[in-house]
């Protein structure tokens, strides 16, 4: 159990900050006042660059997320700023009824917001809500327009505050935490387009609500850290976590998923067949002797998604492998004793 505790945390780069002093979860009430009032985020909207997110956060927003299955579940995450920065150091999920395609806070999650921040100070626990998190069940990390609204909302009354997405389904399938943070622009502001596709893969009847927001929102470097005072949480969180892996298989916990993956990718196959049997023909003169660059991007990302779903369920099959042969073989050496 240790052993996959530890796995966990290099395969989710997570980082060990100074044992002696935990600087990171150390909580300067004046400091934070100063920063609010010198608020220079209004300045620059890409000003902040990064989020650390600590190990107990983020285990508990990925055990919440599972939690919800199809339906997206939303929490919020206290925190503290430094400098262009923000640091979660723990999160607590919202009582908010989800759909499969949005969640929205009522005013029963409202309240229960504002009671248990009060109680949480109460008990010592100085930091505010810094942003809130939701599941995306496995249609990645984005924003969708109401995520955008909700945000944008956020950042007009209680600023600075940050938005985390979370795929339960990816993160089962991948063995690794899918997880995305994002701040929006102002109204006003117009962003420089950005190099390089940004290519993920999203399911055909997201894609249009993906990209009609994309250039709404930017994304922040995501990275995260434990320490010393956390460890024995940690350890007890990672428990609870680890039987619920242990007892699960990503290709029976996930099938859903993975047979919407497969019927989204022969739906884009199709499209990218269509597309090239009625572009023009090779030979053409002033052809350059291949396919427009379009159609090659289409076909590239039609590629890109079929090897990540093999190498998923390659995944999967190996987790089963393992367990089959660690626990049965415990059996079967047992037998070969005894006799």
């Amino acid at each position: 159990m240790e052993t996959a505790l530890r796995s966990w945390e290099f395969d989710n780069a997570v980082e060990l900050v100074d044992p002696q002093r935990d600087a990171l979860y150390s909580y300067d009430g004046e400091e934070q006042k100063a920063i609010q009032n010198a608020h220079p985020w209004r300045k620059d909207p890409n000003y902040f660059k990064n989020v650390r997110i600590s190990a107990v956060a983020l285990l508990k927003m990925v055990m919440h997320a599972r939690s919800g299955g199809s339906i997206e579940v939303m929490g919020l995450m206290q925190g503290k700023i430094i400098d262009d920065s923000f640091i979660v150091t723990d999160a607590f999920r919202l009582p908010v009824e989800g759909t499969e395609t949005r969640v929205n806070a009522v005013d029963e999650a409202n309240e229960y917001m504002v009671e248990y921040l009060r109680a949480s100070r109460e008990a010592g626990q100085m930091e505010n809500a810094v942003g809130w998190y939701h599941s995306h069940p496995g249609y990645g990390c984005w924003l969708s327009g109401i995520d955008v609204g909700t945000q944008m909302t956020q950042q007009t009354f209680q600023d600075p505050f940050l938005a985390v997405v979370i795929d339960p389904d990816r993160t089962i399938s991948a063995g690794k935490v899918e997880i995305g943070a994002f701040r929006t622009y102002p109204e006003e502001y117009k962003p420089a387009a950005e190099r390089g596709d940004g290519y993920q893969t999203i399911p055909l009847a997201k894609i249009e609500d993906f990209g009609a927001h994309s250039s709404r929102y930017y994304s922040l470097e995501v990275s995260h850290f434990k320490s010393s005072l956390d460890t024995r949480l940690l350890e007890l969180l990672w428990n609870k976590y680890w039987v619920s892996t242990l007892s699960q298989s990503p290709l029976f916990t996930n099938r859903d998923y993975t047979s919407k993956q497969m019927q989204d990718l022969s739906q884009k196959i199709r499209n990218a067949e269509q597309s090239v049997s009625s572009g023009p023909k090779m030979g053409t003169q002033g052809m350059s002797g291949r396919l427009g660059t379009g159609k090659d991007s289409q076909l590239d990302k039609v590629v890109k998604d079929s090897n990540k779903i093999a190498g998923e369920e390659i995944t999967g099959l190996l987790a089963g492998v393992v367990k089959d042969r660690l626990f049965n073989g415990i059996e079967t050496s047992r037998e070969s004793a005894s006799t």
